[in-house]
This record gives C-alpha cells, sequence and structure tokens, in this order.
C-alpha cells in the first residue's frame, strides 16, 4: 500500500471528485453562513432560537428518513442516487436564492427549504460517505475519508470567509445563487468519473428488516456502541456552530457579517489541522477518539471564557482540530469495522447519531444563549466533550478488564 498523507489522490477518479467536490462544499458553506445570517440579522433580531429551529429542521430528517437513507445507500446504484440528490440539492439552493435575492424570503420559507434540503441531504450524505470506498477500494479508504474531510473543512474555511465579504457587498441573496451553480461541478464530475475504475461494493440483498439487520449489527459491537454514544452526544450539544459562532460574533463581540465569516473561517483552519492529522494515521482506535472529544471539551470552555474576538477565534482553532480528529477517526473507524454489505445502513446511522442528535439539542442550546447567553451555550458544548470521554474511558476499561487489546474489533461478515 501506498504511503503518505496525500496517496488517494494518485487514483483518478479520487481526484476528479475531490475537486468537484472542494467547488461544491464551498458554495454550501457560503450558503450555511447566509442562512444563519439571513435568520439572525434580518429575518428576526438576533433571535438564537430561530436559528435552533433551522438547524434542526435541516437535519431532523436524517432521523425520520433513516428506515429508507441506509436501505438506499446499500441497495441503488451509488453513482446515479448521488447524481439525483445533488440535482435536486441544487435546485432547491437556485429557488431560495430567488426568494432571497428578490425580498420575497420569509421566516418560515426559510424553515420550510431547510427541511426539503434536509430530507434530500438524508439520501445523499450516506451515499456520498461510501462512494468514497469506491473511488480509491478498502485498501486506502482511511486515508480517502479524511482527505475528503480535508477538502471539506478547507471549503468551510474559504466558503465562510467569501460569504462574508458577498453579504456586505451584494447581499444574501446572490450567495444562496452562487451556491445553487456550484452544484454543476459535482455534476460534471460524476458525468467523467472512469466506470472500469471504480471499487464497486455487492449490493445488500432486498429484504424485509434492513434497518433493524443494521442496528443488531451495531449492537453485537461493543466498539461501535460506545463511538456511536460519543458522537450522539458531541453532534446533540456541542456540533451547534452556526448557534456558538452567530451568537458571540453578534451579541457578545458585537460583529458585522465580515467578522462573523471570519470567525468561521478561523475554526475551520483548526478543521483542515485536524483532517490532514487524521488522513497520517492508518487505522484508529477509541484511544484517538477519547484524545479528540477531550481537546473538544476544553476548547469550547475556553472559548466560552475569551474575553475579546481575536483570541475567541484562536480558540476556535482548536476547537477545529479537535473536532475533525473526532468526527474523522469515528467515520473512519466505523468504516474500516463494518462489512462493506453493511456499511450503507450503519453510516446512515452514523450520520443520523451524529446530524439528528441535531434537532434535539439546537433549540435547547439555542435557548440557553437566549436565556443565559452565548457563553452559557458554549459551556454546554463543553460538557458534551466531557461526557463523551468518559464513555471513552469506560469502553477502555471494560477492554483492558478482559484482556482484549484496543481497537482490534474486526468486520463481521455475516
Amino acid at each position: 500500500m501506498a504511503k503518505g498523507t496525500f496517496r488517494s489522490l494518485r487514483f483518478h477518479n479520487f481526484r476528479l471528485w475531490a475537486g468537484a467536490s472542494l467547488v461544491s462544499n464551498v458554495g454550501s458553506w457560503m450558503q450555511r453562513t447566509a442562512q444563519d445570517w439571513l435568520v439572525l440579522t434580518v429575518l428576526t433580531h438576533n433571535n438564537a432560537t430561530a436559528v435552533g429551529v433551522v438547524v434542526a429542521l435541516q437535519f431532523a430528517p436524517q432521523v425520520l428518513l433513516l428506515p429508507l437513507t441506509g436501505f438506499a445507500a446499500d441497495h441503488f446504484d451509488k453513482r446515479k442516487l448521488i447524481f439525483a440528490t445533488q440535482t435536486a440539492m441544487g435546485l432547491l439552493a437556485l429557488g431560495l436564492g430567488l426568494l432571497v435575492y428578490t425580498g420575497l424570503a420569509r421566516l418560515w420559507q426559510v424553515d420550510v427549504f431547510a427541511l426539503l434540503l434536509g430530507c434530500v441531504a438524508a439520501f445523499d450524505m450516506p451515499v456520498r460517505q461510501v462512494f468514497v470506498g469506491e473511488l480509491v477500494g478498502e485498501a486506502d479508504l482511511a486515508n480517502a475519508v479524511a482527505l475528503n474531510s480535508t477538502l471539506f473543512n478547507a471549503a468551510r474555511m474559504l466558503g465562510p470567509a467569501v460569504a462574508g465579504i458577498l453579504i456586505a457587498a451584494v447581499g444574501t441573496g446572490a450567495v444562496f445563487l452562487l451556491n445553487a451553480a456550484s452544484f454543476v461541478a459535482v455534476l460534471a464530475a460524476l458525468a467523467l468519473l472512469r466506470g472500469e475504475a471504480l471499487h464497486r461494493h455487492p449490493r445488500a440483498e432486498k429484504r424485509r428488516g434492513s434497518l433493524a439487520e443494521g442496528v443488531r449489527y451495531i449492537w453485537q459491537r461493543p466498539d461501535l456502541k460506545a463511538a456511536l454514544l460519543m458522537l450522539l452526544l458531541v453532534g446533540m450539544f456541542g456540533l451547534n456552530f452556526p448557534i456558538f459562532i452567530s451568537t458571540m460574533s453578534v451579541a457578545v463581540f458585537h460583529s458585522g457579517a465580515s467578522q462573523f465569516g471570519v470567525l468561521t473561517s478561523m475554526m475551520a483552519i483548526g478543521s483542515v489541522v485536524g483532517a490532514l492529522l487524521a488522513a497520517r494515521r492508518g487505522r484508529p482506535d477509541m484511544g484517538v477518539l477519547l484524545v479528540g472529544v477531550l481537546i473538544f471539551g476544553i476548547g469550547c470552555a475556553v472559548a466560552a471564557v475569551m474575553p475579546n474576538y481575536l483570541l475567541f477565534g484562536l480558540a476556535l482553532v482548536v476547537v477545529g482540530v479537535a473536532t475533525q480528529i473526532f468526527t474523522t477517526s469515528t467515520n473512519s473507524l466505523v468504516q474500516l469495522s463494518t462489512a462493506p454489505h453493511m456499511r450503507g445502513r450503519v453510516l446512515a446511522i452514523l450520520l443520523a447519531v451524529a446530524l439528528g442528535g441535531t434537532p434535539l439539542g439546537a433549540p435547547i442550546v439555542g435557548w440557553v444563549a437566549d436565556r443565559f447567553g452565548p457563553r452559557a451555550a458554549l459551556g454546554v458544548g463543553a460538557a458534551s466533550g466531557f461526557a463523551a470521554a468518559i464513555i471513552a474511558v469506560i469502553y477502555l476499561t471494560r477492554r483492558a478488564s478482559v484482556g482484549v487489546t484496543v481497537g482490534a474489533d474486526k468486520p463481521h461478515e455475516a
């Protein structure tokens, strides 16, 4: 197996996919920044709860559609399914962009579009995660997952900063329209992939109870249960960065749109570093997850008490590093520990846990920000990291007590 942080880029299909994904993800992060700013400062008067509701609507379908999304990822042609979901997401961005650009957008319309986008993304995200394995094969899967995450966070570094400048210069509507155009890159890449070079996984047998089979698979695996429970806690109360950053920016530091975008980009700088660190490793284990959530908790706690804009931004860099070490390593650990024919359903459950927990946690975190202030909301995020660390310690202790090497769980073939 080839070595090196960027070894997956030797595959033509992965290079093509990576370039297109970077363009599309920059557009998506531009839209997310514009959406948060639109809801917080234009459609409401600095209402963090309203931002939390939009976030919740966008991620709730990860749970509600779980019986369908994992099934689709394991049973349908992944390339065709991604083409359909990316087309739908581009059209939704176009529709919302036209409403915002013409000045007709209302809060309820943003809520509706967030829900529709969440429904499409619920199908898009698990199949895209599994599709990365078909671009490079099993031997380079962990590296490809980490590099994919690096590109995603490079886009998160660029997108918000560009969005902040564009919002100040031409308004939020133009940002949504540019995001709609960015989906053309992914659609073109999908059309140009070399089909004969894809490492296709066998499709799962179609039968009833596919989701229940995925749940049983996870339930029999202590390593997967521990990782997903940690992800649930952090996803529910810790990964609410639209609320954390927007409320700290507006209510505490009294910043404008450009400064808000820069804060999001500073966290993304840390995320890129964290993803690259994950890419250098081989197979991750529970020890890596423990380090990630501990640093995440400490980073959120430090960010909560920072006295000025610059120091808060520097703390966000640390939070970004920790977030990516944890989430990227969790993704790789779960994929590499899961049999290929079960991977779509298990990843759908993973994404439902990570993102579907947000609808439960975001309104609570938003209420804490409104009632007790943004710093208290960040304290909730810190607590989620420390609680996840306790779960990892319990798992590692139990594994050590029975004399089994941590990280030795292997994929079950049936």
